[in-house]
């Protein structure tokens, strides 16, 4: 079911130019509304319309299926907040954050837990030795995104959260960044590790966004895994309750109703990995005409008490 967003998400989508305003949700628990006149939110929108028009044209071009500026006020993630973003990668989230959160904000990054990484068999010995070094290189290259109003930067890796950055942030952002968490809990509580460390990183009433591929609830819980991408709802939800966070609610604006996987396929089939179809035309068709992942996306709350 679509929630309904009002006010100043509504101004958002006029500014990035989406066609449907998704319905608007409770204020998450304990949080008062915003009392932010209506001049206020429509600069605060056309600052963020601005921000996603100056993205490169493939990035925008993907904004059918990622859905940004809805995504963003879905989670309530505004200017001068300090976010974490979960498994940052080349950027394609940060470089929006930085300029949308502003001077007065910052984006640390988090990366998967050192030990993780030698799980994934594509780790090379040349990059599990350069994950060693990702703190400071990921900071040096986000640095190098920032304009001069943007807001600043910072990493750490998950399993090794410093002691000083306990309560540092507003919210936390996994963007598709759970399915090889919960893949190799199994291993050594990633997953588990993971969530502690968010609820650490946040302040009392921080917020946690999620986007994640979505596993139907007729898939086998053993293909939902994670391993192949996609994990159930209440699978998700569950973690996070554990974890001892909130469930605030969720929208389908990132849903995708053509994406149908079989029990033999995976996610990376799908843009913009492609991978099953790299030598196939009319498979590689095929998958462009579904688009990218089915995602559910979930907003949690730290508790204030």
């Amino acid at each position: 079911m679509r929630t309904i967003i009002t006010g100043a998400v509504a101004l958002l989508l006029v500014a990035c130019g989406g066609a449907d305003t998704p319905p608007a949700e409770e204020p998450a628990p304990g949080q008062a509304p915003e009392a932010a006149t209506a001049a206020e939110e429509a600069a605060g929108a056309a600052g963020l319309g601005e921000i996603l028009a100056a993205q490169p044209a493939d990035v925008q071009a993907r904004y059918r299926y990622r859905h940004p500026a809805e995504t963003l006020a879905f989670f309530g993630i505004e200017p001068g907040m300090t976010v974490v973003e979960a498994l940052p990668g080349g950027g394609w989230y940060t470089k929006i954050l930085l300029p949308w959160l502003g001077a007065d904000g910052k984006v640390i990054g988090a990366d998967y837990a050192l030990d993780m990484w030698p799980l994934f068999d594509f780790m090379t010995g040349e990059r599990l030795t350069a994950k060693e070094h990702w703190v400071a290189d990921w900071t040096a290259e986000a640095d190098s995104w920032r304009g001069l109003a943007d807001a600043g930067v910072a990493a750490f890796m998950f399993g090794a959260l410093p002691e000083s950055m306990h309560g540092a942030a507003d919210a936390v952002l996994f963007i598709r960044a759970l399915h090889n968490l919960a893949s190799f809990e199994g291993e050594h509580g990633f997953l588990s590790e993971a969530l502690t460390d968010t609820y650490n990183v946040l302040k009392p009433g921080g917020i946690v966004g999620v986007v994640q591929h979505h596993a139907r609830d007729d898939m086998p819980d053993a293909w939902a895994d994670g391993s192949n991408g996609y994990l159930k709802t209440g699978y998700v939800i569950d973690a996070f309750q554990k974890a001892g966070f909130e469930y605030v609610g969720s929208t389908d604006i990132n849903a995708n109703e053509k994406d149908r996987p079989t029990e033999t396929q995976g996610v990376w089939r799908l843009p913009p990995g492609l991978q099953t179809s790299r030598d196939d035309p009319k498979l590689r068709a095929e998958m462009e005409a579904i688009g990218e992942s089915n995602r559910m996306t979930l907003k949690f709350v730290k508790p204030r008490g």
